[in-house]
């Protein structure tokens, strides 16, 4: 049988490479500590799974729900962007509660992105960011995602040597998988380029929570006239540590939004009233819980940089996300990332993510994720170690 269209277009999923491997090991009874894929461990704060448990039994709430989100959630987001942003959000027309960003990202750009159509997206970047737009048909090109002021140079570059013009950008910061952050006045920028040359913005901001050492990552939204063009995700899944609830939302131009509800309604009828009746606490009464989480992810990115650079292996402490993006040693640089991954597991026992998987200038890097505890992830440390000891200091 011929490939269907748009599979075809998608690359074999890098990521499955190692996750076969680390699987196969388990079978045969080996201790694997995945730091591989980005699956938040910590459990969802108590009084949101109660929450969840009592709104389950209400028979009323297993019909089918309004696919942009209960009124009620829409309020809470709204209040959550004045609260936390000074930022002021239209919960009938500026907002809609998705399945994760993830799904949301996705079915915007099938919604406003046409055949051939051009979309700029940095490199490396979550998957979703770019592949989003190899299924809706679009014209995928990829920006090096460079210190701010080259990227800007690079941003203007591309619009005087692509044609047809770009109908989109799309960005994320805190950004995964480089732990890259910015300031309010990179928005600003933004929103001014998007404007100049007449282009849709999506900001991906699931690690807005996320910052260590007095670091406070900003909205897209804070920028006078970002709402002018674009719009923000945002994911339940990290900073509430929800993510296998799937719960999202996306807030700003009412032009995006409407498009994002309306291909939404044909897809699907909402989330799941209880678990949307849950986000609501999480989001009004969760500010609380946020602190204890981030200091989680503090506390392990400490043990395993500090790990690592005793080992030799020079990685910086990043300012937020809950992953460490290191360059391979150079004893190792020649075999890869997807190699050095293999290695990693094989030999240290430990998954990590191969850089390539997020695009060509993830190259020579590997992810780790900072999933597991302190416990392990000192363990962690010592398998690795034992592959570095030649060149290490300890």
């Amino acid at each position: 049988m011929e490939e269907f269209y748009r599979i075809s277009r998608l690359p074999p999923y890098v990521f499955g490479i190692v996750r076969d491997l680390l699987i196969e090991a388990r079978r045969k009874g080996e201790d694997i500590i995945d730091l591989g894929m980005g699956n938040p461990d910590l459990p969802t704060p108590k009084h949101v799974v109660s929450k969840l448990v009592e709104a389950a039994r209400n028979p009323r709430n297993h019909r089918y729900s309004a696919t942009r989100g209960i009124t009620n959630l829409r309020l809470a987001i709204a209040n959550w962007y004045r609260r936390r942003y000074g930022v002021d959000i239209d919960p009938e027309d500026e907002v809609v509660v998705t399945m994760g960003a993830k799904e949301g990202i996705g079915h915007l750009v099938l919604a406003t992105i046409s055949q051939g159509e051009v979309v700029f997206v940095p490199n490396p970047a979550y998957p979703i960011h770019s592949y989003s737009v190899v299924i809706a048909g679009g014209d995928l090109r990829t920006i090096p995602l460079l210190p701010r002021e080259e990227f800007f140079e690079r941003l203007n570059i591309a619009v005087k040597t692509t044609w047809p013009l770009p109908k989109m950008l799309i960005i994320s910061f805190p950004n995964n998988p480089t732990t890259e952050v910015v300031e309010k006045d990179f928005f600003e920028r933004t929103v001014a380029f998007a404007k100049e040359h007449d282009m849709m913005v999506v900001h991906d901001l699931a690690y807005a929570d996320l910052a260590f050492d007095g670091y406070r990552a900003p909205s897209f939204l804070e920028v006078p006239g970002a709402k002018d063009v674009g719009v923000e995700f945002f994911s339940m899944s990290k900073s509430y540590s929800m993510p296998g609830w799937r719960v999202g939302f996306a807030a700003g131009n009412k032009r995006m939004i409407n498009a994002l509800s309306r291909i939404k309604s044909y897809f699907d009828y909402g989330v799941f009233q209880p678990i949307q009746i849950a986000s609501i606490i999480a989001l009004n009464e969760g500010d609380a819980d946020v602190p204890e989480i981030v200091e989680k992810y503090r506390a392990r990115r400490d043990v395993l940089c500090e790990g690592l650079c005793r080992l030799g292996w020079e990685v910086e402490k990043p300012r937020a996300t809950m992953f460490v993006w290191a360059k391979i040693p150079e004893k190792y640089a020649a075999m890869g990332s997807i190699e050095f991954s293999k290695f990693l597991l094989t030999e240290a026992k430990v998954a990590t993510s191969p850089g390539i998987g997020f695009g060509e200038f993830g190259e020579g890097y590997v992810r780790f994720a900072l999933v597991e505890n302190e416990h392990r992830i000192k363990q962690a440390v010592k398998g690795i170690r034992n592959l570095l000891r030649p060149t290490g200091r300890s």
